[in-house]
């Protein structure tokens, strides 16, 4: 758990297509895999084994160290009964927790409500990136949104007000559906503002920042790069965000699926490795997940939209080791040619808010989940 000096911190990744989940946690032992992915399957020998039944990609190097020192949990078979295989659709789920209806607050901007209820900190969360992702919304919360922290500093006086109009806008079509239309200019006047000054705050950022570690050239690394100086900033940040693309292989994926975990298993861990080196590391805990997994049968060049996916939760307060059982890859188990899923998306998310950052998981998630105990030691108080 974290210290008694040091807040905990939740980092979440998330990567944006439906990565496929049985070329990233390979079940190498069971042959329906084989039988299924005749020219994208992962020779068994390339596998880098945990166990006798599954390994991951082989271009997953970094992130099987962290497995080995017993930081990093695997979540099999996430998800929910009943994915529509929508982009849309299934990550709007993942960020309300609401696969039933079609809610307007994110489960992390209602966690950000209850970290700081009045409002005090711009800054308790910050998302890394373009826009702002439905999981950090919630009415009368602001969140700090950036997409380079790098580049704020450079802004002209032109070119810093057209920035600041911007958020303001995007902050009026974010919160219209949360607040109504007639509500919607007041309610931005104040949590626009809010926003802009967090991001008016990030800007230290860059200047309390010094690292040996050098990250790779590519979105993902510089996005963890700017996570990593914004929670080194010492600015009070309880939650940050980010994202990275690419993982919609409905083609070329033999190519594209180990390009992309080579960038982010490298990008994680030097983001980890970062973070030692500063001494900051001991209060954090990262989330990776993505909107669904893959259809169990290849297209021929890749797989095509599925429904049960992997998760994993990395960190030293973390319990390493695998979660719930892989999804049975006869065709006589497959939901409509998918994995079916093994356990709910929401028990991690009340594991993490409840156990790791020691919030009331009931006000956030909409009814009570099993909770995997991914978490060290009793919850933060």
């Amino acid at each position: 758990m974290a210290t008694a000096q040091k807040d905990p911190v939740l980092v979440v990744l998330q990567l944006n297509g439906g990565n496929d989940y049985m070329n990233t946690v390979v079940p190498f032992n069971d042959p329906h895999y084989y039988d299924n992915r005749p020219k994208l399957g992962i020779d068994e020998g390339d596998v880098l084994k945990l166990n006798d039944e599954v390994g991951l990609h082989p271009t997953m190097g970094p992130l099987r160290d962290l497995y080995e020192d017993g930081d990093m949990a695997i979540l099999n078979g996430i998800g929910w009964a009943g994915s529509n295989r929508s982009h849309f659709r299934c990550m709007d789920i993942w960020h309300t927790a609401e696969p039933d209806l079609f809610a307007t607050e994110g489960w992390l901007g209602k966690a950000t409500r209850q970290l700081d209820p009045n409002g005090e900190n711009p800054v308790t969360t910050v998302n890394i990136g373009h826009g702002l992702p439905r999981a950090l919304v919630a009415n009368g919360v602001s969140v700090a949104s950036v997409a380079d922290i790098g580049a704020y500093g450079l802004l002209t006086a032109v070119e810093e007000a057209q920035r600041r109009q911007r958020m303001l806008d995007h902050f009026a079509k974010m919160y219209a559906p949360v607040s109504g239309r007639g509500a919607v200019v007041d309610y931005v006047a104040q949590t626009g503002m809010d926003a802009l000054n967090g991001a008016d705050m990030i800007k230290l950022a860059p200047k309390r920042y010094e690292s040996q570690v050098e990250y790779a050239s590519n979105p993902v690394a510089k996005n963890l790069r700017d996570v990593a100086q914004v929670h080194l900033a010492g600015l009070g940040t309880r939650i940050l965000y980010t994202e990275y693309g690419g993982f919609d292989t409905h083609a070329a994926q033999a190519t594209a699926h180990p390009k992309l975990w080579t960038n982010v298993s490298t990008a994680v861990a030097d983001f980890w490795d970062d973070l030692r080196a500063h001494d900051a590391a001991d209060n954090v805990t990262m989330l990776v997940f993505s909107e669904f997994g893959r259809r169990v049968k290849e297209n021929g060049g890749g797989t095509d939209h599925g429904a049960a996916g992997v998760a994993f939760a990395i960190g030293p307060n973390v319990n390493g080791g695998i979660y719930g059982d892989y999804p049975e890859i006869r065709a006589e188990a497959l939901v409509d040619g998918d994995l079916a899923p093994t356990q709910d998306f929401r028990g991690l998310y009340s594991t993490l808010l409840g156990d790791w950052m020691g919030i009331d998981e009931r006000e956030v998630m909409p009814r009570e989940f099993e909770k995997p105990a991914i978490i060290g030691g009793a919850a933060h108080a």
